[in-house]
């Protein structure tokens, strides 16, 4: 069985390109799911968000291309290619593109 899911493995590939804009939407890719663990890749078009919400792990925003807005607890940061930012858990946070926005999503729950 494998853990991570629909993304080839054993082979070197662009991680940005496993995901594709659509006009409109914001699209993910779900790549490992299970109590302690989720990976998860988003495509969002300008100006398409994630509301504030609360999470039950900690959430780390890597971004793969173009300009996000995280917010989290009402502070706001600007997210650029390469960069990274935590989202604590139990604390509102929110995802905004600025322009046309892919990120990786890694949230690590705690065992109980």
């Amino acid at each position: 069985m494998k853990l991570i899911k629909n993304i080839e493995h054993s082979t070197v590939l662009p991680l940005v390109d496993e995901v594709v804009y659509q006009d409109g939407q914001i699209v993910s890719k779900t790549l490992a799911q299970n109590k302690l663990l989720s990976l998860t890749l988003f495509a969002f078009d300008k100006g398409e968000e994630i509301s504030s919400h609360e999470s039950k792990g900690d959430a780390m925003v890597y971004a793969l291309d173009g300009v996000g807005k995280i917010t989290i607890d009402g502070v706001e940061s600007q997210l650029n290619v390469g960069e990274t930012i935590i989202m604590p858990k139990a604390i509102p946070h929110a995802v905004f593109a600025v322009e046309r926005f892919k990120m990786l999503l890694v949230v690590a729950f705690d065992e109980d």
